[in-house]
């Protein structure tokens, strides 16, 4: 039996159902499904996805039995709609659409009125008495059709529309008459033939043909690859193909066409939401070519078409049980539903829909938050305008996708990307955007738009990015060749600064200042039900005060990395840093002298010499410990208190000491004065601590083996901050953490300073707090030999940054040069600095939990690193029995809801 390659649906009953989307697309799916509701959809057939992989299989060629397929489905419809494809007296025309699994708004190809000849066009006027209708609907399939299929640029096809318009003395392209558009056909031709060096296909069949492969190549173009990788889209065989009979907009006045949402896709709230255009096709409304009108005026246009619709839309939101994206068309009087979708929303909306639906009882708690995506939380943290602050307005449009923006004006999306490149904030200004335009919207803090309403091109991709946009600014005059904008007298050129108000519509000159939201409301609820679900801890990686509270306040359950080294660099204590680099070789070589002879001879005489020279180099050393002690107990005593009643795990110091010195020749001559050294002194330590690979140098607890002193001094001022916390009622549990372990050996070393030195402080103070000390496991070794290690650790903390680097032999500073070309060629999934390779640096994981719960069953274990704020990361760290995640504050909202996830996921 042959393989079913085409889906049929018409006439009430479909093939399909909304079950089907892997294999029909999720536009087909949703045809189908509507289409056995009962609700008025135009029939046609969908060409299935595997089909669309076959043909890439196949090098562009149609798998055996798919033309038999399409002609038998193709007759289904000529039967349903009592016309025929190609047939001049009684003609059909169809639409052919793009359609995957997962939305991709815009990014591949459709093509409408297919079935348009030079006889065909003749029997629609003798079948309509409708000229004008029949000729702007011929125009428009030779300009899609040239574009889209034969790649004949549709700005040649608008250079002669500007030029006719001009001919003729007309605004718009509603103003020009039948014999007008006719002449409009010709010149089309005329602009095909001269670009493509033939005719315009006048075969339907031949026709059909095209724009099918022309579909399924969009499946690989740039626009559609961009935007697959920008919203981690993999796995899916390619795109359906969506051939349907064609419903007119563009018949008269009684005609129309427009897209609605069941909801507001912008806020959330609960209101029919959309526009419409009367005498118009589907492409006017959402290309921008025309501004559209509110959904709500479709009510004085025709009040029982306005309440058909709204009576569809309601009854599909609580079918699907989600709000619907939905497009129609009304022809001479009658509505047809051509596509339903759950819409894309902001983060703002997913929110208050999901709030709100589990208040109307349409969904679950566990469904509501499944609705918001852990990615989606970002556009929650972008920053608002400060309120009171002074606004030069020189512009208002529509609010398309909310939000604050500051940045300067580019024109074109490769700028746009090449400014971002160079560490630019830009403003992508454009008179419409198209989907050429992806990479460039991706770069841009906020996007600018003279034409196009609330579902354009730019309003429906900015909103599913979370960049903010403000979309129809029809006060804009735009000139891509001298790369400048005019508004009334006012002109901008490329590089001036704008702001925008995704919320208002605002258009403003200059710079304002914006600050950070705050998270309350709906989305303090949701999150409470996320946290209800999820098992997963959620820390942060935090080194001030400042950075515990807003965590905190994000709902951060303690910090699971504080970075001791970042405390080093502030104010003066940088010098008793540097005081203490000076001294530290003479120190450490005497101090090695002096073991060795009280190992062997324990002569005094020689023993009394080097405690003679150790004198000067020990004072400094240890001068300089004694100064940073204060330092770094009061920091300390800080994220205590921000953070008291929760764990703080601090690592010990971590980077190789070359870090806190000056490399160039000024700042080292500064450093010799400070510290009244020769400025030969100071050169010689740099060039004496360089390392060729610095990442596996003299660092982490390598550094506490040659300089215990220093392991001991921050091991005291973290006790010592947390004695002091602890005496004001504060709970305070410190977990100390022991850095770039690769041997247990080296582990117990610095763990018997740390706790001698702990015991000390102690007796000291004649009081006691309960404390823990672990270890990072960040390189390959250790996880290799983490039941050893955990013996000795009480908790691990995966460093996955380092053990990616070290497992996969990738240089983090350097590997950004090339990972870009390895995920585009699909060698690896994603960059695995950002997302956490699952099948290679997973095991080791994996394996290091294995082996050290082991050996203890009480070891805690966690991660930290920016792959704790990775949703796919988060995922997997649930999946191998980790205790908590740790991540930067503004990613603990996203670690905690994709924890929640992860636990859903599983049932």
């Amino acid at each position: 039996m042959a393989k079913q390659m085409v889906y049929f649906f018409g006439n009430g009953k479909a093939e399909g159902k909304s079950a089907m989307k892997a294999v029909l697309g999720g536009k087909g799916a949703n045809l189908a499904e509507m289409t056995n509701l009962g609700i008025p959809v135009p029939p046609g057939f969908t060409i299935t996805t595997n089909t669309c992989a076959d043909y890439y299989s196949s090098g562009g060629k149609w798998p055996t039995g798919l033309k038999a397929q399409v002609q038998a489905n193709l007759a289904k419809m000529e039967k349903a709609m009592s016309a025929k494809l190609g047939d001049a007296k009684n003609p059909m025309l169809v639409s052919v659409r793009s359609g995957a699994a997962v939305s991709m708004p815009g990014m591949m190809d459709t093509v409408l009125n297919l079935g348009l000849n030079d006889k065909v066009v003749a029997g629609i006027i003798e079948k309509t008495g409708n000229a004008r209708f029949a000729y702007d609907s011929y125009r428009r399939f030779i300009d899609m059709f040239g574009d889209v299929v034969m790649g004949c640029h549709h700005e040649h096809f608008e250079e002669a529309l500007t030029a006719l318009k001009k001919k003729y003395k007309a605004d718009l392209d509603t103003d020009l008459n039948a014999d007008q558009l006719k002449e409009l056909v010709e010149n089309y031709k005329a602009v095909y033939k001269k670009h493509k060096g033939s005719m315009f296909p006048q075969e339907p069949m031949k026709q059909l043909e095209l724009a099918i492969n022309a579909v399924f190549k969009s499946w690989n173009v740039d626009r559609a690859i961009r935007y697959r990788e920008l919203n981690n889209i993999t796995g899916l065989n390619g795109t359906a193909v969506n051939v349907q009979a064609m419903v007119f907009g563009n018949m008269g006045d009684d005609c129309g066409t427009g897209v609605c949402f069941t909801r507001n896709p912008s806020t959330g709230k609960k209101e029919y939401y959309g526009e419409f255009l009367m005498n118009a096709q589907g492409e006017d409304v959402v290309a921008g070519i025309r501004t559209p009108l509110p959904m709500q005026g479709l009510k004085k246009v025709n009040a029982k078409i306005y309440k058909q619709l709204t009576d569809l839309m309601n009854g599909l939101e609580k079918h699907y049980k989600d709000m619907q994206d939905m497009e129609f068309t009304i022809q001479q009087g009658k509505l047809f539903i051509l596509q339903t979708r759950n819409g894309k929303r902001t983060a703002a909306a997913a929110v208050k829909m999901a709030v709100d639906m589990v208040k109307e009882k349409l969904i679950d708690q566990k469904t509501a938050v499944s609705r918001l995506a852990p990615e989606q939380i970002d556009q929650l943290l972008h920053p608002h305008f400060k309120a009171g602050c002074k606004r030069d307005v020189i512009a208002k449009g529509l609010p398309a996708s909310p939000g604050a923006a500051v940045g300067q004006i580019v024109f074109d999306a490769e700028t746009a990307e090449a400014w971002r490149i160079a560490g630019k904030d830009v403003i992508l200004v454009r008179i419409e955007t198209s989907p050429e335009d992806i990479g460039g919207m991706d770069a841009a803090k906020g996007i600018l738009t003279q034409r196009g309403g609330m579902t354009s091109h730019a309003a429906v991709v900015a909103r599913g990015m979370g960049t903010c946009c403000v979309a129809g600014v029809g006060a804009l005059d735009i000139n891509y060749k001298s790369k400048s904008m005019k508004i009334g007298k006012l002109t901008m050129k490329e590089g001036d600064w704008l702001s925008l108000d995704g919320t208002s519509g605002e258009v403003m000159k200059g710079q304002l200042p914006t600050e950070a939201p705050k998270l309350s409301g709906d989305f303090g609820k949701i999150m409470t039900w996320a946290d209800g679900i999820r098992k997963l801890g959620i820390r942060t990686n935090a080194d001030t005060p400042e950075d515990a509270k807003r965590a905190r306040e994000f709902g951060a359950e303690g910090i699971g990395l504080c970075r001791t080294e970042h405390m080093f660099f502030e104010g003066d204590r940088i010098w008793a840093v540097r005081q203490m680099i000076l001294a530290a070789d003479d120190y450490a070589l005497l101090k090695d002298k002096m073991l060795v002879v009280e190992k062997t001879s324990n002569d005094p005489k020689h023993m009394a010499e080097l405690k003679k020279q150790i004198a000067g180099p020990s004072k400094m050393f240890n001068g300089a410990l004694a100064k940073l002690l204060p330092y770094q107990r009061k920091d300390f005593v800080g994220i205590f208190t921000a953070m008291a009643g929760l764990p703080v795990t601090i690592r010990l110091l971590d980077p190789p000491l070359h870090e806190f010195l000056p490399q160039d020749a000024k700042s080292q001559a500064e450093m010799a004065k400070r510290l009244k050294v020769q400025p030969s002194v100071v050169k010689g330590k740099v060039e004496e601590l360089h390392e060729f690979n610095p990442m596996l140098g003299h660092r982490g607890c390598r550094l506490s083996i040659t300089y215990p002193e220093i392991a001991r001094m921050q091991a005291r001022a973290i006790i010592e901050a947390a004695i002091a916390v602890g005496k004001k009622g504060k709970k305070v549990l410190p977990e100390i953490m022991i850095p770039l372990v690769g041997t247990v050996k080296e582990l117990s070393f610095v763990k018997e300073h740390v706790i001698d030195e702990i015991e000390k402080v102690f007796k000291e103070k004649k009081t006691k707090v309960k404390y823990m000390v672990g270890t990072m496991i960040e390189i390959p070794r250790a996880a290799l030999t983490a039941d050893e290690i955990a013996e000795e650790a009480e908790f691990f903390s995966f460093g996955t940054n380092d053990l990616t680097q070290m497992g996969m032999g990738f240089s983090r500073d350097d590997a950004g040069k090339f990972l870009a070309e390895y995920t585009k060629l699909g060698i690896y999934e994603k960059d695995p600095f950002q997302s956490l390779d699952q099948e290679g640096i997973g095991k080791l994981v994996k394996i290091g939990i294995d082996l050290g719960r082991s050996k203890n069953s009480k070891l805690k274990v966690g991660i930290c690193g920016e792959h704790g704020g990775d949703p796919s990361s988060v995922h997997f760290c649930h999946k191998v029995g980790m205790n908590y995640v740790s991540c930067s504050p503004f990613r603990v909202p996203i670690a905690r809801l994709a924890a929640a996830h992860a636990v859903l996921a599983e049932k």
